[in-house]
């Protein structure tokens, strides 16, 4: 199909092979692809502009179709630098005709300005994966913000940030917490971004993590994925955190829990999930032993301190693809992946598409409640409806072949009762 839409991909002779993996990612996302058959029958979008700044990944690929055949005009650019896959990008734009602005490895300026580009279409529905369009939208193009609906955002780090403009009084328009809901972050913060980012390490470095010690920053869902999967390599797993609770879990899960300035001492390989800033510092690298990986898969690079890393280092090269080792000025060699970017997106393919079946249902369905409801949303971060939630965990497990039990109407009278029991 020929295009008549903007775009700026790597290369479009890539769409053959992009189509062929959108299509083997479709095979496991029967949800997403359920709705994308209601929406095609309904229109509920149409008329809608959306701008979407996402992993351009075959799984978003999916995402992007069901919104159009529900009549919307989309617009996508990438969340991350690193993640884009470029045969995915020009499938979209070649076979599917959708305006697509993301290249993998990208400088920081293009970067923004496909951002820029998506703004540009002058969206009535935005979808994050880190608030960067409505980071752009309230820093840039305010005059804008009176023509939006609502947004989505995907992702711990984005929910946090839009938390903040809320509490200061200062959120453009409502926005709808798709990370918030049981169906995204228990199934694709914990399974889905466990396995990946054990998946991306592998890749950069075939190294065996049997018996290696493995540190883990932030036991939030997606540091207890890690942790689950590294522990189920063989792994001995050290988990480093600052909340008590969350500590408490780790140990309880029989996990070992020290401070960071403790751990880089034996580790041999870390990895940061904690969505803040400077969590592997300056002083640790000079603590860390000779050959230590250090890699991230929260949203952003931040949560190394790579300026001083590089400021230690008295010789850089590449070691791999995606893996640059620093050679300190004792002769430590310390080894980054993927430049600190989110490892599992960045040196593979991030989650698997049967996780983010339910993610992008919450994204579609979440996108056609704030149309329906627009009247009644106030410029705040609202939860995922539990409805949306369990019908998406219905429909999940019947596409899985999973029958559960039903509450009687006297179980269901009884858990409503205050006067029954002892």
């Amino acid at each position: 199909m020929a295009t008549t839409k903007r775009f700026d991909v790597r290369d479009l002779a890539l769409a053959a092979e992009g189509v062929r993996r959108i299509e083997w990612a479709e095979r496991e996302m029967p949800v997403l692809r359920a709705i994308r058959e209601r929406f095609e029958r309904e229109q509920p979008l149409t008329g809608y502009r959306i701008s979407a700044c996402l992993h351009v990944t075959t799984e978003t690929a999916n995402l992007v179709r069901a919104l159009q055949a529900g009549g919307a005009d989309v617009v996508l650019c990438a969340s991350n630098p690193l993640s884009t896959q470029d045969d995915v990008a020009a499938a979209l734009v070649a076979e599917y005709d959708a305006a697509v602005f993301a290249i993998k490895g990208e400088d920081n300026d293009t970067y923004y300005r496909h951002i820029e580009a998506a703004v540009d279409h002058k969206p009535h529905l935005t979808m994050d994966d880190g608030a960067d369009v409505i980071g752009v939208l309230h820093a840039h193009r305010r005059e804008q913000l009176g023509e939006i609906i609502a947004g989505t955002e995907e992702t711990t780090t984005g929910v946090i940030r839009l938390r903040a403009l809320e509490r200061d009084g200062a959120l453009g328009f409502p926005i709808i917490a798709v990370n918030e809901a049981k169906t995204k972050h228990l199934f694709d913060n914990r399974y889905g971004t466990g396995q990946s980012t054990i998946d991306g390490i592998v890749r950069a470095t075939n190294l065996l993590l049997a018996g290696r010690r493995f540190v883990i920053a932030g036991y939030g869902w997606v540091g207890k994925g890690v942790a689950l999967r590294a522990r189920g390599m063989g792994a001995h797993v050290i988990v480093t955190e600052v909340d008590p609770v969350s500590a408490l879990e780790a140990v309880m899960d029989g996990f070992q829990v020290l401070p960071m300035s403790r751990a880089v001492e034996i580790g041999d390989i870390f990895c940061t999930a904690t969505g803040d800033k400077s969590v592997i510092t300056r002083e640790h690298f000079e603590r860390m032993k000779d050959g230590a990986v250090v890699a991230n898969t929260g949203h952003f690079n931040v949560e190394i301190d790579i300026p001083a890393l590089r400021s230690l280092a008295v010789e850089t090269r590449h070691a791999r693809a995606l893996v640059e080792e620093f050679v300190l000025g004792d002769g430590r060699r310390i080894y980054l992946l993927a430049d600190g970017r989110l490892v599992n997106l960045s040196a593979a393919e991030g989650h698997p598409a049967a996780v983010m079946d339910m993610s992008f249902a919450n994204q579609a369905l979440a996108v056609e409640y704030a149309i329906a409801h627009a009247g009644e949303l106030d410029r705040r971060v609202y939860a995922v409806p539990d409805e949306i939630d369990r019908e998406i965990a219905r429909l999940k497990l019947e596409t899985m072949g999973v029958e559960i039990d039903r509450l009687t109407e006297a179980q269901a009278r009884y858990l409503a009762s205050w006067d029954e029991g002892t």
